[in-house]
């Protein structure tokens, strides 16, 4: 280890060293992608996806060795790789993990506020990160709304969907036709002539 190292910045690790890697794994699973998970410019080593003791220990290795080889300028390129992880989910729903992203934001910026304790430029350097961070924290601890439903307005029933009427006869007039009616002769009884009838 080189006597030039400086060593102060270690003092601020503990906290992340144990909160970080699982929060930072699951942001980098959820946000498939986005522009947070790319590693920053400059030699951070990054997270091996493919090892078999899963991502949050990939991500565990990965903070162990910033801390024991690596120097504070590659601690704080880590640390806002993870402000980009942190500020992406917050930009809105489906970009990653929220419960994470507030875990690691809150970690993060309580490193940073710490940073003012330090000898060195970096609590000024990290300046937008904080802020960045304050914002983003804000909207993590912020429920997100239920997604409102659009009230159904009632339709009329169309004729295929109203009740039909219980099939009833058609009541028809009858067709008015004159017809002469015939009356059948009176019988006769004895003793009663006809008119016309001669003895």
């Amino acid at each position: 280890m080189s006597g030039r190292r400086r060593l102060d910045w270690l003092g601020l690790t503990p906290e992340p060293e144990r909160e970080l890697p699982a929060a930072v794994a699951a942001l980098r699973a959820s946000s498939h992608g986005s522009a947070g998970s790319a590693p920053s410019a400059g030699p951070v080593e990054p997270a091996d996806p493919a090892d078999p003791a899963g991502p949050a220990a990939a991500e565990r290795g990965r903070v162990e060795r910033l801390i024991l080889r690596g120097s504070r300028r590659s601690w704080l390129r880590y640390l806002a790789e993870v402000t980009e992880l942190v500020t992406a989910a917050a930009a809105g729903p489906g970009r990653g993990d929220r419960a994470a992203a507030l875990l690691a934001g809150e970690v993060v910026l309580d490193h940073h506020r710490m940073l003012i304790g330090l000898p060195g430029t970096e609590y000024g350097h990290t300046a937008d990160d904080r802020a960045a961070l304050e914002s983003a924290v804000r909207t993590l601890r912020t429920p997100t709304p239920a997604t409102p439903t659009t009230p159904t307005t009632p339709t009329a029933p169309s004729t295929s969907d109203a009740p039909r009427a219980p099939d009833t006869p058609t009541t028809r007039a009858a067709p008015t036709t004159t017809r002469t009616v015939r009356t059948a002769p009176t019988p006769r009884t004895a003793g009663t002539a006809r008119p016309g009838d001669s003895r």
